[in-house]
């Protein structure tokens, strides 16, 4: 599939997303690349049928290996990563389970970056310990630590930066060369800062995922996962994704597609609208310390200035010490933040998160921690909503 017109001049980012995995002359000239349902696809002879089997696969031509709309989304995709192929999934953690399940066999060492997403952590803990393979966290912040963990059966780095509730920046550049120097593989989970904001084969990564129920699909209606490989890593995670059967259904990976044309849009106002309301929170009485890497107080914030290129909108607040009623009046209080999982949607949402697990000792949180993901609303209308609640959780102690 030609990507965008033809061109001697690089197209900008805005245009590309306008215009990449689109060909309106083959779609009858629709503008989006229809919906194909279908499992049977029929051939017009015995040579046209036997012509589309792959080396790989030789039952390529069927609809579970995917219809033009599939490699629409999967191209334009390894375009904005800029990686050398990508393949869907239909979530994000099966996109992130098959990745290992391709580069990991029974023996191999598993290092995973300890701040790593929680359904993440599970699926090595249930899963991969049961396959025989060796699972062992690292301190996200500390490439020391990573360096001293590695053993000969190294095999995978599976990082997350920044670390999903505590936003811990990870340099991964400085990790990719440890782990290539092993000849193992790192791979990345980049659904906070999606392809826009952090070029993940630039920095040495061999596979990028992105959770596109998320920023891609920008509307909380659609599940999916994409991971992107570089040419090394697309064999064994290509066939972790056929092997096991996964598919994604067409309807989201057109949501997926439609979606991302207007990414670079919302993604300016998603990173705005975080850092303004993160800066307010920090003078706010009911706020011991906010999370974010886009500020400059953030222990991480040095590595994401030289990596990123922006930020999203989710970030953490811990709260000092509340008791149980106040903070049930506090999401009582909130008129925009919805309470609910996931998050990179239009809609600005707050959690009540637990004390994620950790192996290695960190300086920990001594009041609640908030996750907040700042929506495409009015930004002041999202620090007087959420200033408000917190007052309104105040008055409930200097009341009793």
């Amino acid at each position: 599939m030609r990507l965008l017109p033809r061109r001697k001049k690089p197209f900008e980012l805005d245009t590309r997303l306008a215009h990449t995995g689109r060909a309106p002359s083959e779609h009858c000239g629709m503008v989006n690349v229809p919906i194909y349902r279908g499992s049977t696809i029929l051939s017009d002879t015995l040579e046209d049928w036997e012509s589309k089997k792959t080396q790989d696969n030789p039952m390529a031509n069927y609809g579970r290996f995917g219809s033009p709309l599939t490699r629409s989304l999967e191209a334009a995709v390894c375009d904005l990563e800029g990686g050398y192929r990508s393949i869907l999934f239909p979530s994000g953690l099966s996109a992130c389970t098959h990745a290992l399940l391709g580069l990991l066999k029974v023996g191999d060492h598993l290092l995973i970056s300890d701040s790593v997403y929680g359904p993440t952590r599970i699926f090595a803990e249930r899963v991969l310990k049961r396959l025989g393979i060796d699972v062992e966290y690292f301190a996200p912040s500390d490439t020391a630590d990573l360096i001293a963990r590695f053993k000969p059966a190294t095999r995978v780095v599976f990082v997350e930066s920044p670390g999903s509730m505590t936003f811990e920046i990870q340099d991964i550049p400085a990790i990719a060369e440890v782990a290539h120097r092993q000849d193992a593989f790192v791979v990345l989970d980049n659904t906070w800062a999606t392809p826009l904001f952090f070029k993940p084969f630039e920095h040495g990564v061999d596979i990028s995922i992105q959770a596109a129920t998320k920023y891609i699909v920008g509307h909380s209606d659609a599940l999916l996962g994409i991971a992107t490989a570089n040419e090394r890593a697309w064999p064994a995670l290509q066939a972790a994704a056929h092997d096991f059967g996964e598919t994604a259904g067409p309807d989201d990976i057109f949501l997926a597609l439609r979606g991302l044309r207007t990414l670079s849009v919302r993604m300016k106002q998603h990173h705005e609208s975080g850092l303004r309301l993160a800066e307010a929170l920090q003078a706010h009485a009911a706020v011991a310390r906010v999370i974010h890497p886009g500020l400059p107080h953030d222990p991480g914030h040095a590595i994401w200035q030289r990596d990123f290129r922006g930020a999203s909108g989710l970030f953490g607040v811990v709260l000092k010490p509340m008791s149980r009623s106040q903070l049930s009046i506090l999401f009582k209080n909130f008129n925009l933040f919805g309470i609910g999982l996931s998050w990179g949607g239009f809609e600005s949402l707050a959690l009540l998160v637990d004390p994620p697990k950790r192996c290695v000792p960190t300086g920990g949180c001594d009041g609640p921690l908030l996750r907040i993901h700042a929506g495409l609303e009015d930004v002041q209308d999202l620090i007087e909503d959420m200033c408000g609640a917190l007052d309104s959780a105040l008055c409930v102690e200097t009341a009793a």
